[in-house]
């Protein structure tokens, strides 16, 4: 009871944080005040974990190809109290370093009007927060990413960027897709034509967290290709939506429902889609592939897990077969870890890399 009383209180102030008015115009050449945060004073492994320090609220995880560099999202300070501005990180998963990769000190700005002319202007590094992380390779040299970046702060928006990551990985912001005022998304996937699949976890005008969690219905899919208007996908209201995955043949979706801890699969084949329900024991966040086809969800324990109000103190990763849909866990962590509140887990190189939306650090895991 304890444990998801003070994460009401977390997800409280981190959700009644998101709103803005529109950002002033940035160039190329702006340097933008980005806070410091501190990083922390003890960064030793326990328990079988090790952390990698110095990266403030990474709430999502995404591999550059078969590279060591990951890209890693960075929400504000509103959790953390450090008054943080949002950033991208970028990790070398081999060396164990980490560096900000957006804004940095001169953050680069190329607005792609025929793709997305209905964006009004460049991002304000001063006032976002990054969060929810999708990546697809395209054909402009090669190692190009387009990136897809659920925002908030000064605008509700899916932010665009380009990253070439042939040598040693930049990016430039490229434009933007205005979400709806009523929404505050939470995650994306990118579909072959470019467009996406995003997740509302509720609308901040009429919801509350504790209706998230209580499980009244809160949010949906969201859907838009270039050149259309996002729209509602039919028949995918929930209880918080969270992460969300697309399979390659894009018939399949997987939302995660925070609410409920349950992992919902859709066939997009129907309309409206049909329904398969996972329970995962955890209260899932981002949904996440390894390179054998399977998905990861990392959260905090549910009571379910076990049966008992104790199940609440820690969290575990779940790996989930796509069709047979099977749950197993193959990572968990006690209340006394040094990382808590996870939102992602990512497979790298056999290990799982577990990201928080607030906290300090990243945590490194064997696979069970």
């Amino acid at each position: 009871m304890m444990r998801t009383i003070a994460l009401m209180t977390l997800l409280t102030g981190l959700l009644s944080a998101c709103g803005g008015e529109s950002p002033p115009a940035m160039t190329a050449a702006g340097e933008p005040v980005v806070a410091q945060e501190t990083t922390a004073v003890d960064c030793s492994a326990g328990d079988g974990i090790d952390y990698l320090c110095g990266i403030s609220n990474g709430e999502d995880i995404l591999q550059l190809g078969n590279s060591d560099w990951l890209l890693v999202s960075g929400m504000d300070g509103s959790l953390s109290g450090t008054g943080v501005n949002g950033r991208s990180h970028l990790v070398n998963a081999a060396q164990r370093s980490v560096e900000i990769l957006f804004p940095g000190t001169n953050p680069l700005y190329r607005h792609d009007t025929a793709l997305y002319g209905d964006c009004p202007g460049p991002l304000d590094a001063r006032q976002f927060s990054a969060h929810g992380l999708a990546l697809q390779k395209i054909d402009k040299g090669p190692a190009v990413y387009r990136l897809y970046m659920t925002s908030h702060g000064a605008r509700e928006a899916i932010e665009v960027f380009e990253v070439d990551a042939f040598v040693k990985p930049t990016i430039t912001w490229v434009g933007c897709i205005p979400m709806p005022a009523s929404s505050w998304t939470n995650s994306v996937a990118i579909l072959d034509d470019g467009g996406f699949v995003a997740t509302q976890f509720y609308d901040p005008a009429r919801d509350t967290i504790g209706d998230v969690l209580a499980g009244r219905v809160t949010g949906h899919v969201f859907e838009w290709h270039p050149g259309g208007e996002v729209s509602v996908m039919e028949g995918t209201e929930m209880a918080g939506p969270n992460g969300i995955a697309v399979t390659d043949d894009q018939r399949w979706i997987f939302v995660a429902s925070f609410g409920t801890g349950e992992v919902m699969r859709f066939d997009r084949s129907s309309t409206p889609p049909a329904r398969d329900v996972i329970p995962v024991g955890i209260m899932p966040d981002n949904l996440r592939w390894t390179g054998e086809g399977m998905l990861l969800a990392a959260g905090d324990n549910t009571e379910d897990y076990c049966g008992t109000a104790s199940c609440e103190q820690g969290w575990g990763v779940v790996q989930i077969v796509p069709y047979s849909l099977v749950a197993t866990r193959i990572a968990a962590a006690g209340e006394d870890a040094a990382l808590q509140n996870p939102s992602v887990g990512y497979l790298v190189n056999d290990e799982i890399w577990v990201g928080t939306y607030s906290g300090d650090r990243l945590a490194i895991l064997p696979r069970q």
